[in-house]
């Protein structure tokens, strides 16, 4: 399971109010919240992201409310992978429960740059910044997190595996 796309670089504590903001959580279609993920920080965000983009963050990236709302947004916006140097715990568990791969590693979240253009292979771990050649280690996913990952999400995955 790989992902390669242009990063989007966002800072310390993004919460869930600006991923997807709490004006917008009267709707539960991914298509609707997508097309506001991240407008208070970057109004431009839902014109330039592409399918398969990367979002970086720093610590804490994902903190506040423990609404699905947010990861649901990010991956619905077209990102495939969210890197940063630290989660919040509840933004960790919904982003595995619907199928967005997340990766903590703080060397890549410091130093990779917004526009870089980066590879994620996550049966390995190793992320690669081919703008500026640098490679850098995650803890990759354990095999049966990778099955629900690749499987759209938990729910995906249960539905899937007849249990």
């Amino acid at each position: 399971m790989n992902a390669h796309g242009t990063v989007f670089k966002f800072g310390d504590n993004i919460d869930t109010d600006v991923i997807i903001p709490a004006r917008y959580l009267n709707s539960s279609d991914p298509k609707e919240l997508a097309g506001h993920c991240m407008e208070d920080i970057d109004k431009t965000f839902v014109k330039r992201v592409k399918t398969g983009d990367i979002i970086v963050g720093r610590k804490n990236f994902g903190c506040g409310s423990s609404r699905e709302h947010a990861p649901i947004a990010i991956k619905a916006a077209g990102v495939n992978c969210v890197i940063a140097e630290t989660f919040a715990r509840i933004f960790f568990r919904n982003s595995i429960n619907i199928g967005l791969p997340i990766l903590e590693c703080p060397q890549a979240a410091e130093e990779i740059a917004d526009g870089d253009d980066v590879e994620v292979d996550f049966d390995a771990g190793i992320i690669t910044d081919h703008t500026t050649g640098k490679t850098y280690k995650a803890q990759p996913f354990p095999p049966f997190m990778q099955k629900i990952i690749s499987s759209g999400g938990l729910i995906n995955y249960i539905n899937s595996s007849g249990e």
